[in-house]
């Protein structure tokens, strides 16, 4: 049905435009909602969409719709709207290319989970978090199947079929007068994911917390678990963005084949690495997915592109034209962005620093200077290689392009959270401001 439905709108499209591109997603979830003890909140859902593009005298114009039979006239609206938007020489749509193979990305078990599955596995995990003595706030089970086709007058045509699941909580534990929390999640392309392994985690964290001591400001170690070090991430991304590039938004801007990193690390956007949360056979613009050296060995190489972005700059895309979803259009983004050390410092090496498992505030950092001041969270001090006590109340300030001048990895064990397959990092010196 749905490459007939894609044919159909190609071929009406093409009659009234220069060139066209239509876009179909198809998705089927099934989703419980964990609120405090209970899950208060279940669903099944089915959702198809479709995304067309036109290009018209070199003015692009889109439209979507969600009805199947108004085909007509949402290809009507989008050349409607290209007639009455500025002409771009860059405009241009992907043309006819061969795909690579993608492995992981779609497992059967998660496609005939039933709604039932998602409820009995939110429930086990607010058991493990009452079993650990602990109280459960919010979370939730999610799994869906989705399918997407591109297909445009150039002759492109990229199919892709994938599953996703996913598993949150959020607890709280008694702390004295008030309390202690924590929350862990998990995300993959196949069901291999243990919720309530991410439950005992979360408690873990949360018990672990209890007792949180003031830490007098200075500047020390400070070793990023996996979630800390995602969140920073996404200032970074923004300075590789090939449209930030070009309008003077990066510090990268002028640096490429600059030292910009340790030489211990290389950082790689890459769409067809197995089981990525991002891996898939094209873009959202059709364009084959890719792996991307960003940094080698602390060089700047390349920034990632879309199409647009890439005819501006006299480039080719990298394949990172990405779509939220069928009512958007696509804009560049990341696939899998993967951070590889070669220099290891483990904590177990650190004589004195601070433990962060995730901040808080990520999202107020400058994306131009990168500098940024976050809270946090479940943060631990160390000493002589051991944990020593929690710490409460540390505000971490910094800048992300100076970390990834003066970092280690802390272990070889890598995680996806989000776009990001990262390790934890230890950075040599952070500033740390404690409360009073």
């Amino acid at each position: 049905m749905i490459n007939d439905l894609a044919n159909q709108a190609l071929d009406y499209a093409i009659k009234g435009a220069d060139q066209a591109e239509i876009y179909v997603d198809i998705t089927e979830s099934v989703d419980a909602t964990i609120q405090n003890d209970q899950v208060d909140f279940a669903k099944e859902s089915y959702s198809l969409g479709m995304g067309i593009r036109v290009i018209c005298d070199g003015k692009m114009g889109f439209a979507y719709t969600t009805q199947t039979e108004k085909i007509t006239e949402t290809v009507a609206k989008a050349i409607s709207n290209a007639q009455a938007n500025l002409v771009d020489e860059n405009f241009a749509f992907a043309s006819k290319s061969d795909y690579p193979t993608i492995n992981g990305v779609f497992d059967k078990r998660i496609n005939n989970l039933e709604l039932e599955d998602t409820i009995e596995l939110g429930k086990s995990m607010i058991a493990t978090v009452l079993e650990n003595s602990c109280q459960p706030t919010s979370g939730g089970v999610s799994a869906d199947c989705s399918k997407t086709l591109i297909i445009n007058s150039e002759g492109v045509s990229c199919e892709d079929i994938s599953t996703y699941f996913s598993g949150f909580i959020a607890v709280n534990v008694a702390d004295g007068e008030g309390v202690s929390t924590a929350s862990e999640s998990d995300s993959s392309r196949n069901l291999d994911i243990d919720p309530e392994k991410i439950a005992n985690r979360a408690c873990e964290i949360a018990l672990n917390s209890r007792g949180g001591r003031t830490i007098e400001t200075g500047d020390m170690n400070v070793l990023m678990d996996h979630h800390a070090t995602a969140s920073l991430l996404s200032t970074f991304s923004q300075a590789i963005n090939g449209d930030n590039v070009q309008r003077g938004r990066s510090i990268y801007a002028d640096k490429i084949d600059n030292e910009v990193s340790s030489p211990s690390l290389s950082i790689y956007d890459d769409g067809t690495i197995k089981g990525g949360l991002y891996s898939s056979h094209g873009d959202g613009e059709g364009t084959p997915s890719q792996k991307t050296t960003i940094i080698e060995n602390g060089v700047l190489k390349n920034f990632l592109y879309d199409i647009q972005t890439a005819n501006k700059g006299n480039v080719v895309s990298t394949g990172n034209g990405m779509r939220a979803s069928f009512n958007d259009m696509p804009a560049v983004s990341l696939s899998n962005l993967i951070l590889d050390y070669k220099d290891f410092e483990e904590l177990s090496e650190i004589k004195e620093g601070l433990l962060v498992n995730d901040v808080l505030g990520a999202h107020t950092a400058n994306p131009i200077s990168g500098d940024f001041s976050v809270e946090g969270m479940n943060a631990f001090k160390i000493e002589k290689g051991e944990i020593a006590y929690p710490v409460k109340n540390a505000m971490l300030s910094g800048n992300i392009f100076s970390i990834l001048k003066d970092s280690k990895a802390a272990s070889e064990k890598t995680r996806q959270l989000g776009p990001f397959i990262v390790p934890p990092i230890n950075v040599s010196s952070l500033r740390v401001v404690g409360s009073k």
